[in-house]
C-alpha cells in the first residue's frame, strides 16, 4: 500500500508496517543524522516555562555533552522532545523509510503513523480503533484484519504540540475493546494510557512544552532531540555551499555572534544562514555587511526569497523593484496570519484559521508555491491541506513584521488588550509602543513572545527598515526613541526578573545594536576585580551571557571567583544548570563541585540546587556546601531533590571545619534518612561532622547503615 506523509509518499510491502522497537537505532540515527541525543527515564519531566530558543541556548553551552545509550528492557511508550524544527518529523519519516525498505526492525508486522495534524480533523467524529486503522489505511481493511493481538503493532503519533484534541487523561471513560466507536480524544486516551490494545507499542513526538500533557505514569522512557552539534554546523555548511572559502566565511561568522551561533542548533536555521550569507557574499549588500543580528538574518531572508518569487514566477529582472503590490499583499497577509496565529498558540493551520485572517484556499495555495521557503502547504494521509510556516521562528518574525506595519500604517498597537482606534505616531506613541511590548513579553508565563520582541526592537532600527526600503515606510523613529528603548530595556533588567527574562532582554539589546553592559562586565573580569564590585542585575544577566558564550566553556566553577554569596549563586543559576545537568561529571572532578563551600549559602540556594537535583538531566555527582549556614529547613529544601528518582548524586558534604556547622539537628537528620530510603541507589559519602544529630539523628544513621537497601559506604 502507499501513505504520504509531509507530501512524500513511501512504497509499502505487504505487511502494513513502520519502525519502533530497535530503540538503539533511533540513538544511532540521532546523533549521524540529527545530532545529540539525551535519553532520560521515568517520565516528560517539567514542564517549561521558557521561548525554545532558550532552551536551545541551555543544550548549546557543552558542545561537548556525551551521548547516553538507551538500556536495553521491555518499554511500551516513547516519547521524544525537541523543538521546532529540529527534526522530529524527519526522525519518524526516516524510520518509516528504513523499515519499508527492509533495512530496520523486521520483527515488526503492522505500523501505524498518526499525525495529530491529521487526526485533528477527526475531532467531532466516532471510531474505533480497527474503524480508525482502517479509515487511514484501506489495505488493512480489504484484507480483513481486525485483530492485532498476536502482532507486533507500533503506533506513531507524530507532534503532539499540534493536537487539537481534547486529551484529558483524569476524567474519560474506560475502553478496552478494539471494535467499540468513541470519540477520538477518548481512543487516544484509553490507547497510550495502555488500557486499550496493551501489546502494543507508542511512539509520541512533541514540543517540549506541550510534552507534559501524557501523565509521566504512561511513559516508559523519554528521549530529546536536540539538534546539530559545532561541528555538525560545520559539516552542514561544507556540504551545502560548494565553495569552501565562502563555506568557512560563514562557519567563522555565525560564531561572531551568540544569537545566530544557538539558532543554528536548529537544521532549517542552518539552511536560512546558509541562504542568506551565500547571496549576500556573492552580491556584496550592505556593503558587503554580513547580518549579525537575527532580525538582519530575516530581512535579508525574506529579501532573497521575494527576488526569487520576482524572478522565478514573474519573469522580472534582477533590477526591477523588489516589493510589487502582489508581493506587498502577500506578505501583509502572512504577516496577518503568523500573529493571529501566533497568539492562539497555533503552528498548523486549516482552512477555517485562513479564512479568519482573510484568506481563501486558492490565496494559501498560491502563496505556498512562491514563497516556498516561508510557508507551505501540506496534505497529509486523510488527504485534508494543511499550512505552516517553515519554521516557528519564521512565523514569529512575519507576526512582529505585522505588528510594526500597523502601527506605523495606522497607529494602531495589536499587542493592546482592547482594539482602539487609530493615532498620529508621534514620538510619545512610538515610545509607549515599544515600553508595551516590552512589559507585555516579560508579562508572558511560558515565555512565547521572546523572539517576537527581539524581532520587533530590530525593526525599528533605521538600518533595517533600510533594507525592506518599499515594504516599511520609514517610521522617522530617531534615534534618541531607540536609545529610550534600550535605557527602559536596561531599567527592567535591573528590576525583579528571572534570570532567563534578563538574559533575553540581554539579547534585545543586542538588535538594538548596544553591547555596553556585556562590555562593562568583560572589563571588570579581565581585570580581576569581578568579586570586588557589586554588580546590577543587569550586569549579572551579561556576566551570565558572557560565560555561557564562552567558546572554551567552564571547566571548574568557583562561586567566590564572582561572590561569595547566595545572590551570586541565584544569579549564576542558568550557569550552574548548564554545568550540572548538561554534563557528565565524573568522580574525580570534586574540585569543580566544592567551590560552593563558604560562600553564605542559605534556603533559597538550597531550594535552588534542589531543582538541579530533581532534573531528569542531572549528572551533579558532587556537592559541597560545607561551611554554609543551611540548618534544617535548608537541608529539608535540599532533600527533596536529594530524594527523587532522577537524583544521582554519589557525595554529599555539609560539614564545617570551623565548628560551627551547617546547624544541622535532629529534624535535618530525618530529612536526610527519608530522602536516603526514597532513593537509595547512588549516595555513597555522606558527610555530616560538626553537626548535632543528637540522639535521634545517630539512630536513624545507624538504622540506614544497615539497610541493605542503602548504598551508603562513608558516613562521616
Amino acid at each position: 500500500m502507499k501513505f504520504s506523509s509531509q507530501g512524500q509518499e513511501i512504497q509499502q510491502n505487504t505487511r502494513t508496517r513502520q519502525c519502533l522497537t530497535s530503540l538503539t537505532s533511533l540513538t544511532s540515527l540521532t546523533v549521524k543524522k540529527q545530532g545529540k541525543l539525551c535519553i532520560t527515564e521515568g517520565g516528560t519531566g517539567e514542564v517549561n516555562t521558557e521561548h525554545e530558543v532558550r532552551q536551545i541556548e541551555t543544550f548549546s553551552w557543552n558542545p561537548n555533552r556525551p551521548e547516553t545509550s538507551i538500556r536495553d528492557k521491555p518499554i511500551r511508550t516513547v516519547l521524544t522532545k525537541g523543538v521546532a524544527g529540529i527534526g522530529k518529523t524527519f526522525l519518524t519519516q526516516k524510520f518509516t523509510l528504513d523499515w519499508t525498505e527492509d533495512k530496520t526492525n523486521q520483527d515488526i508486522q503492522f505500523m501505524f503513523p498518526f499525525p495529530f495534524r491529521e487526526l485533528n480533523s477527526l475531532k467531532d467524529k466516532k471510531f474505533s480503533l480497527v474503524g480508525l486503522i482502517h479509515h487511514f489505511f484501506t489495505e488493512i481493511k480489504e484484507a480483513g484484519i481486525c485483530n492485532f493481538k498476536k502482532f507486533k503493532v507500533v503506533f506513531i503519533f507524530d507532534s503532539l504540540d499540534e493536537c487539537r484534541l481534547p486529551l484529558n487523561f483524569h476524567i474519560t471513560e474506560i475502553l478496552t475493546d478494539v471494535t467499540e466507536s468513541t470519540s477520538v480524544d477518548v481512543l487516544l486516551t484509553n490507547l497510550i494510557s495502555g488500557q486499550l490494545l496493551p501489546s502494543a507499542h507508542i511512539w509520541i513526538t512533541t514540543r517540549p512544552a506541550a510534552a507534559n500533557q501524557i501523565p509521566a505514569e504512561y511513559i516508559d522512557m523519554v528521549t530529546e532531540i536536540r539538534g546539530f552539534t559545532d561541528p555538525q554546523k560545520k559539516e552542514y555548511f561544507r556540504k551545502r555551499l560548494r565553495d569552501k572559502e565562502e563555506a568557512n566565511t560563514i562557519i567563522s561568522h555565525i560564531k561572531t555572534s551568540r544569537s545566530l551561533h544557538i539558532m543554528c542548533h536548529i537544521p532549517i536555521f542552518c539552511l536560512i544562514t546558509a541562504t542568506v550569507l551565500e547571496s549576500v557574499l556573492k552580491t556584496k549588500q550592505a556593503g558587503g555587511k554580513l547580518p549579525k543580528t537575527l532580525t538582519e538574518m530575516y530581512i535579508h531572508f525574506l529579501v532573497v526569497q521575494t527576488k526569487v518569487k520576482n524572478i522565478k514566477y514573474d519573469g522580472g529582472a534582477e533590477t526591477d523593484p523588489l516589493w510589487s503590490p502582489e508581493s506587498r499583499k502577500m506578505i501583509e497577509a502572512l504577516g496577518k496570519l503568523a500573529f493571529e496565529q501566533m497568539h492562539k498558540g497555533n503552528l498548523i493551520f486549516y482552512e477555517t484559521d485562513l479564512t479568519e485572517c482573510g484568506i481563501n484556499v486558492r490565496e494559501a495555495s498560491v502563496y505556498s508555491g512562491v514563497f516556498t521557503q516561508i510557508f507551505k502547504e501540506e496534505k497529509g494521509l486523510y488527504q485534508e491541506k494543511v499550512y505552516c510556516f517553515v519554521h516557528l521562528s519564521v512565523q514569529e518574525f512575519l507576526a512582529a513584521l505585522n505588528v510594526h506595519l500597523t502601527f506605523t500604517n495606522s497607529g494602531i498597537n495589536l499587542l493592546e488588550e482592547e482594539e482602539t482606534d487609530s493615532v498620529q505616531t508621534d514620538e510619545s506613541s512610538v515610545r509607549q509602543f515599544y515600553q508595551s511590548a516590552v512589559n507585555k513579553a516579560l508579562k508572558s508565563p511560558n515565555g512565547h513572545l521572546e523572539l517576537f520582541l527581539r524581532f520587533l526592537l530590530g525593526l525599528s532600527m533605521p538600518s533595517n527598515q533600510d533594507l525592506l526600503q518599499g515594504l516599511l515606510t520609514q517610521t522617522g523613529i530617531s534615534s534618541q526613541i531607540n536609545q529610550e528603548a534600550v535605557k527602559y530595556i536596561k531599567e527592567r533588567m535591573n528590576g525583579a526578573l528571572s534570570p532567563e527574562k534578563s538574559m533575553n532582554l540581554l539579547h534585545c539589546l543586542n538588535e538594538l545594536n548596544d553591547d555596553s553592559v556585556v562590555k562593562e562586565v568583560q572589563h571588570q573580569l579581565s581585570s580581576g576585580h569581578l568579586s570586588k564590585v557589586n554588580l546590577s542585575p543587569a550586569q549579572w544577566s551579561a556576566l551570565v551571557f558572557i560565560l555561557l558564550s564562552s567558546e572554551a566553556g567552564v571547566d571548574e566553577f568557583d562561586l567566590r571567583k564572582y561572590s561569595a554569596s547566595e545572590e551570586a549563586l541565584l544569579q549564576l543559576l542558568p550557569v550552574v544548570k548548564a554545568l550540572f545537568i548538561s554534563k557528565v561529571w565524573k568522580v574525580h572532578c570534586y574540585s569543580c563541585l566544592s567551590r560552593l563551600s563558604g560562600c553564605n549559602l542559605k534556603e533559597r540556594s538550597c531550594e535552588a540546587l534542589s531543582s538541579i537535583l530533581s532534573s531528569q538531566s542531572s549528572r551533579l555527582r558532587e556537592l559541597d556546601m560545607s561551611n554554609n549556614y543551611l540548618q534544617d529547613s535548608g537541608v529539608k529544601l535540599l532533600c527533596v531533590g536529594l530524594g527523587s528518582p532522577h537524583c544521582v548524586l554519589e557525595t554529599l558534604r555539609l560539614a564545617d571545619s570551623l565548628l560551627s556547622g551547617c546547624q544541622i539537628t535532629g529534624t535535618g537528620f530525618t530529612s536526610l534518612a527519608t530522602a536516603l530510603r526514597s532513593n537509595p541507589s547512588y549516595l555513597k559519602e555522606l558527610d555530616l561532622s560538626y553537626n548535632h544529630p543528637g540522639n535521634s539523628g545517630m539512630k536513624l544513621l545507624s538504622a540506614l547503615k544497615e539497610d541493605p537497601h542503602v548504598k551508603l559506604v562513608i558516613l562521616w
